[in-house]
Parts: C-alpha cells; structure tokens; sequence
C-alpha cells in the first residue's frame, strides 16, 4: 500500500478556508439569531408588534398562518443545516497547519473541566457558560410569560367564575410549556448520528448525547409541570373527566397532548441511569415512542406552533432515514479472532471510498443473536492503512457481546453471520499533531478508541513521513489475559517502519500480582463465507458525501413546502379561508407529517438509489477476501500469552497495583501535552480532576464516553 496524498495549492487552499470561515460565520449568526428571537418571543413587542407583521406579510393561500413559523424558525436552521454540509465538505480539502492549532489553543482554556463529579458528569467551563445562559434563558421565558400572562388575570377568573388561584396555575401550567418548547427545539440536533451542525460548533454525535440527556431532563420536567397543572385544575373545577378526554376540531387536542405526555414520560423513567445500564432492552425499546411523542405533539399544538420546534427533529428524520436505508443491507463480515480475554475481533470487507476518522463508532446488527437490536462499537482500523478492511473489538461485557463470544467460541464450524451496520460516525477531522505528546489513559476496553489513534500515528509517521507527538499509553486491566488486546494495536498488514512512532506503553494488571499464562484459552480465528449478495460496507451519504446531504435536505424541504402549498391552496384554503376554523386541526397536521415524512423519504431514496451505481463499481474493485484470508485475519500468527515482540520492547508491565496516575500526569513534560481517558466513569472523573486541579497548565484533557 502507498498511499498518495494530494494537496491543494497555497492560494486555492487560502480560498477555501475563507469560504469555510465565511459560512461557519453565517451559521453562527443564524444560531445567535434564533436564541435572540428566543429571548423576545415571550415579550409584548414580539406579540404585538413583530410576529404581527410577519403574519400579514407571510400569510397566504398556499401556506396560511404556518408560513411565518416556517419562515422564522424552520428556514434558518435548516438553511444553517445546509451550510454545515458545505463547511464540512470544503474542510476536506484544505491543509492541516499550524494556524488552526494557535486558534484552537487560544481558546483551550475554555475546554478545561470544571466539574468533575455530580450529575452532569465532566462538564467543562464553555459548557457550563452555555449550560448557565441556556438556563438563563429559560428562566427569562418563563417569568415573563408569567408576568405578562398575570395581567388582568382577575379580571380573567371573575369572567370564567373561577378562583384566582385556579386560573392563576392554569396560566402557569401554559408558561411551563411554552418554556419546554425552547428545550424541545434542540433536544434533536444532538442525536442526528450524520450530522452537519453539531461540527460547526466543534461537536460531534456521540460527544453531544450528554447535552440530549441535559435537554431531555429539562423539556420533561416542565411539560410533566405542565400537564400535573392542568389537571389540578381541571380536578379543582370537577371537570378532569371531560377535559381530559377532549379534542377539540380546531383548537388545542387536549388528548393528544396526554397521549404525548404518557409517551415521554416512559421514556424519561427509562433513560435514568440505573434502568438504562442494568436494563438497556428497556431502555432501547421505550425509546422508540419518541415517534408517538412528537406525532401527538404535533397533533396537540398544531402544526403552526410545532414549526417552532420542528427543524431538529426534520434533520434527525433525515439522518434516521438515511441509516435505515444503509441498515438494510448485509455486509461481508469476513474474519473474526476471539482474543483470550473473552474479546471479539470482527473484520468487515469495504469499498476504498469508504474514509472515517479515529475514535470513530459503529453500530452492528446480528441477526442471529437480535434482530432488534444495534449495538455500537469503536472502530479500530483505519482507512488509509487497511484500506478494504473496516475492523471494530468487542469485549463480552454485556448480554449481548457474550453470546456472541459464546456463539463464536462454541462452533468451529461456523462460516457465515449475517450482519448489517450503520455508520460509521466519527468527529470530521482530529488534532493529535497540534500536541507535543499525547497521554492516552484506559481502563478495560476503554483501549479500543485509543487503537485507532495510535493506528491514524502510525500512518502519519510511517507513510506521510511527519512528525507525531510522544505517545504514553497507560492501560489498566483486571486479567493478564487482558493485555492481549494490546496485540490489536499493530494492525496485521504490509510491514510499516515504526522507527518515527514514539510510543511508550505502561500496563497495569490490577487482578494479580504475577502472570498467570495456564489458564489461557489459544487464540481462534475463524473465516467467514459471505453470500454473493453480501456487499462491501460502503459510504454513507452525509459522513462520507456532505454535499449529497445538502442536497438531501433542501429538495426533501422544497418538495415538502411545494406539495404543502398546493394541499393548502386547493383544499384546505377554499374550506378555512386561513381564519383557523371549519377545517380540523388535527387532519391538517396529519397531512403535513405524512407529507414532511413522504418528502424525506423520496428525496434520501433518490440520492441513495443515484448513488449506489459507484458504490456498485468501487465493490468490483474489491480482492475476492475469501482467497486470501491472511489479507484479513493472519490465522498463522500466534497470539503469546504477553503482547507481540514489536510492542514489548517498548511495554513495561506492573502486576498487583493501579497506576499513580497524578505522579505519571505531572511528570510529563511539554508547553502542550493532550490527555485522553477512556473506560470506567471512575477513572474518567480521576483524570479530569488531576487535569483542572490547577497544578499544570499545560493539559488538553479529553473525556471519551460513548452512552448511546
């Protein structure tokens, strides 16, 4: 393999990061825009002034009252959508240097941690600035909606002959939801796997599901607030056993919004961290009534108002239909080694357009263990050394990965597993090169993301030929057995000269106090026989084509906002005239989620379907793998009870003790030193709390948590 790197001229490569700046400075002007309007929806100027004039200009026969909310919140965003695409496909062009690393480190103050422990987890200080103003923003919301809601409220309970405290909660119990709606809004964007706004903010997917647990909490505190409110006050006025039941033809459907409220509240008992870690099929399969939720939400406010909020969840849609279609087809899984400590190694076969990042995740269907049930995992390969291999390690922790072990382990004369995948997703670019030396600290598996970096160096200094920081490795395991996931950090290919890599590897063996080598199970490395209609994994449209998403979201709006109008200008219009009244609510709402739902479908079926043709060429141009399954899975290469020759010369080995993690951190020396830790939360929150103590300043700290 030798690998070409093309770059482009200085001058182009200026150009482009220009147009980069300017969009990402665009799309963050649109995003400080809508906290703005967020900050003045509540407001009597905003009421009576602005969103009056939006109205009368807006309204029309093809859209009616709805075109405002679309052109005020939903258009921005997902203009803003598009824009990220562009961003991210233009930043695949330029040159790494040393200018976005200044930049970057400016500003790495701001990543420090300041909260280590409690319920937020590791929270750094610019997440905690944003965390503050977003709660901010919510109190702001609500208290002067209250205070303008309370004016003349009397006056209001005299009216409906009711007691002022009873009008007085139900006034409140509207705020609360008007409140939630905020954290409705972007309670999506974080969960889109592929998507394209979290990296204009320097995020990724799997990075951010700890702000959609933030803002799930949130949202279902106050619309619980909001629902016990109203029946309180339906229970004060003996009227709970019809208001309940009510849905109104052109107003608020008060069962729709109980039917959604029962929805999220099964989930929200359900993502608690006790059911979630002891009981994850709950967990996984509750989940899934996010579709009632947000269809009965919609029926509950109305469409007008669900446009509010509807952008993240039109983009998630889009991720979700795009790895649904990619879901559907089964990949040539090829080779498997099952390691000694009960660690599963599986190689899938892919299509050399196929490129992802370190610390990449994927997730894998098996059929034959669950049909349900997907499952993620770090990708450890890399697609510039293995370039037709996509290879990811799975430790027999749960339920799941041991049947699958057992499964492998038990059958010699297994040679097909059917599986399918989805992803793979990874943050759009790294910086290891913009540190002196990277300290990489793991516990258990917590390696298997840190197998992929070290692979992503080993290219960078072995084929590019540039300089990669230090490495130290500190890897803790419970067994010797263990320490054999260390093998996997070489990756089994053409010989490459590591003499460039500076890697130093201090592992830890907590369980003894001596090797224990008896008791070792010999490595087993099994070769599949895929079916001829198995295909190599390929790229998915967004990750690997950002452009192809670009295009997937704007047509699938087009077509929506086309098809809309039409359906309002010649059916519901000549009925309603845009005064609210005659047609239902509800079927109107219906007709624009079947229609938004129809819209993405087509246009991601569409440009799936365009591109399966050079997905169908680059597969051609694999190797036939199953002639040669040393390409995959070098089934003469013996696994020692200790690591390979090649990472032992550079291993020392410590039985019986953890590792002195502050002593190991603060006697690292460099102007700018990178610390990532992975595995157990204890051992996370450890290094966290050494990397903020303030005794250097010269840590990077990274926390690596994948809580799908």
């Amino acid at each position: 393999m030798d690998p070409t790197v093309q770059k482009p001229s200085p001058s182009s490569d200026g150009a482009i990061r220009a147009v980069r700046a300017a969009t990402r400075l665009v799309s963050l002007i649109i995003f400080v825009g809508i906290l703005f309007l967020f900050v003045m929806v509540p407001t009597k100027t905003y009421k009576k002034k602005w969103i009056v004039e939006v109205i009368e200009k807006s309204d029309s026969t093809y859209f009616g009252r709805q075109g405002s909310t679309i052109l005020i919140y939903a258009f921005p965003l997902l203009f803003s959508a598009v824009l990220g695409c562009l961003y991210l496909h233009l930043g695949k062009k330029t040159n790494d240097n040393k200018s976005k690393r200044q930049k970057e480190d400016r500003l790495w103050v701001l990543n420090r941690s300041v909260i280590v422990k409690g319920p937020l987890g590791i929270v750094s200080t610019i997440e905690l600035m944003f965390l503050v103003m977003f709660i901010a923003l919510l109190v702001w919301s609500f208290c002067t909606y209250l205070h303008n809601g309370f004016q003349g409220i009397e006056a209001k309970a005299a009216k409906k002959g009711e007691k002022l405290w009873v009008t007085k909660l139900g006034a409140a119990g509207e705020r609360l939801a008007l409140t939630g709606n905020i954290a409705l809004t972007f309670l999506f964007f974080p969960v889109a796997r592929g998507s394209s706004v979290l990296p204009l903010f320097g995020l990724t997917s799997e990075g951010s599901i700890k702000y959609h647990i933030w803002l799930g909490h949130i949202s279902m505190t106050l619309f619980t607030a909001h629902g016990f409110s109203y029946i309180i006050r339906w229970i004060a006025k003996d009227t709970l056993s019809n208001q309940i039941l009510e849905w109104e033809r052109t107003g608020v459907a008060i069962v729709g919004g109980v039917i959604a409220l029962v929805g999220g509240l099964v989930m929200w008992v359900s993502s608690f961290p006790r059911i979630r870690r002891k009981k994850f099929e709950v967990f996984y399969y509750t989940h899934h009534l996010y579709i009632i939720f947000m269809l009965f939400f919609i029926f509950h406010v109305g469409m007008t108002y669900a446009f509010i909020s509807l952008p993240g969840f039109y983009l998630f849609l889009v991720d979700r239909v795009l790895r649904f279609l990619q879901s559907q087809r089964n990949v040539r899984l090829v080779a498997a080694r099952l390691l000694p400590c009960e660690t599963v190694e599986l190689s899938f076969s892919k299509t050399p357009g196929l490129q992802y990042s370190p610390m990449s995740i994927m997730f894998i269907n098996l059929p034959s263990i669950s049909k349900l049930q997907w499952h993620p995992f770090t990708v450890t390969s890399n697609s510039d050394l293995e370039q037709d291999k996509l290879s990811v390690v799975i430790k027999g922790d749960g339920n799941w990965s041991k049947k699958l072990y057992q499964m492998l382990s038990s059958s010699s004369s297994l040679d097909y597993l059917e599986a399918s995948i989805e992803g793979p997703y990874g943050p759009p670019s790294t910086n290891f090169l913009g540190h002196e030396k990277l300290v990489m600290v793991s516990g258990g598996s917590g390696i298997t993301p840190f197998i992929s970096i070290i692979r992503e160096l080993i290219f960078t200094s072995s084929v590019l030929k540039i300089k990669t920081p230090k490495i130290l490795l500190i890897s803790s395991f419970k067994n010797s057995s263990d320490l054999t996931m260390l093998d996997l950090i070489l990756p089994i290919s053409s010989p490459l000269d590591l003499s460039g890599l500076q890697l130093q590897i201090e592992a830890y063996v907590t369980g003894e106090i001596e090797p224990v080598t008896k008791n070792f199970k010999p490595l087993q490395a099994l070769w599949f026989k895929p079916k001829a209609t198995d295909e190599p994994a390929s790229a998915i449209l967004g990750p690997n084509s950002w452009l192809w998403l670009a295009a997937i979201i704007s047509s699938s709006f087009v077509i929506f906002l086309v098809s809309m109008g039409l359906l309002t200008r010649y059916y519901i219009y000549p009925i309603n005239h845009n005064t609210g009244g005659n047609y239902p609510s509800s079927a109107q709402s219906a007709f624009s989620v079947l229609l938004m739902c129809l819209s993405i479908a087509m246009a991601a079926s569409g440009a799936v379907l365009w591109n399966k043709k050079q997905n169908t060429k680059e597969a051609r141009q694999v190797q036939n793998m199953e002639s040669s399954p040393s390409a995959f899975c070098n089934v003469d290469r013996e696994l020692e009870s200790l690591p390979l020759q090649s990472i032992v010369e550079s291993m020392k080995l410590h039985y019986g003790q953890r590792p002195d993690l502050k002593r190991m951190l603060l006697e690292c020396n460099g102007k700018n030193i990178g610390v990532l830790a992975s595995g157990p939360k204890k051992l996370r929150h450890e290094v966290a709390t050494i990397c903020s103590s303030g005794l250097a300043n010269n840590f990077h700290f990274q926390s690596i948590s994948f809580n799908w």
